[in-house]
């Protein structure tokens, strides 16, 4: 990573995350004074954090994209969600007597990323009640995705794994959107491309779901709930 100037540029970025957004002007020029900031520019496939080291900072991803992996107790790497800027990631993990980060982040385009010192947004977040405030919330959001994730993975059928991320991610009663094409969509769910391939050939062949592009019809949702 190579560190670089705290531009206007990301500052203005920088306002568009949600723990930032439409905050009071008076506090968006004291942020710059009072928190401890760095920004570097990160190359693509750079690794930006590890997995199982310590969380000492407030990370925002600035400009381009994360990919989130975790090494399971065989050895094995999992996907567990893409990042996109502007975005606060690893937040849960800021503050706590164990606060190691459960995954490692790798640039998967060339990206800017900022970091702000724990103990000065600490500080900062304790003297602003409206931030502490913003900050739990992004803080709850994170810990949800997790539990999706995990809640994916819990399942051993592919088919029930299809099913859960479709009613995860549905943009009516009887539609979903695929956020993922089928290659990012196999490393989520943690199977080869070709077996997702023809899990979701099948089901469709069954009258379960249809496919438009990135549009899932839920054709059978009474069927699609025994799954999961």
């Amino acid at each position: 990573m190579v560190k670089v100037e705290f531009t206007d540029e990301y500052q203005k970025i920088l306002w568009q995350i949600s723990l930032f957004k439409d905050m009071d002007n008076s506090l968006q020029r004291r942020l710059p004074q009072e928190l401890e900031l760095s920004v570097y520019e990160v190359a693509r496939k750079e690794i930006v954090l590890k997995q199982d080291t310590y969380c000492n900072h407030l990370y925002v991803l600035l400009k381009g994209e994360l990919e989130v992996n975790i090494v399971d107790v065989a050895g094995n790497l999992v996907k567990v969600e893409d990042i996109r800027a502007p975005r606060a990631f690893a937040t849960p993990h800021l503050f706590g007597d164990k606060n190691l980060l459960p995954a490692t982040f790798t640039a998967s385009e060339d990206s800017v990323l900022l970091m702000a010192t724990r103990s000065s947004v600490f500080k900062l977040i304790s003297s602003v009640p409206d931030l502490l405030h913003r900050f739990l919330c992004v803080t709850g959001n994170c810990n949800k995705c997790t539990v999706t994730r995990l809640r994916i993975l819990s399942y051993k059928m592919l088919r029930s794994r299809l099913v859960y991320y479709f009613m995860e991610h549905k943009i009516s009663p009887d539609t979903a959107l695929l956020e993922h094409n089928q290659v990012q969509l196999a490393e989520y769910l943690g199977v080869t491309r070709p077996a997702l391939s023809k899990e979701i050939n099948k089901m469709m062949k069954e009258g379960l779901i249809s496919i438009n592009k990135k549009v899932v019809t839920l054709e059978d949702m009474a069927a699609l709930k025994e799954y999961i």
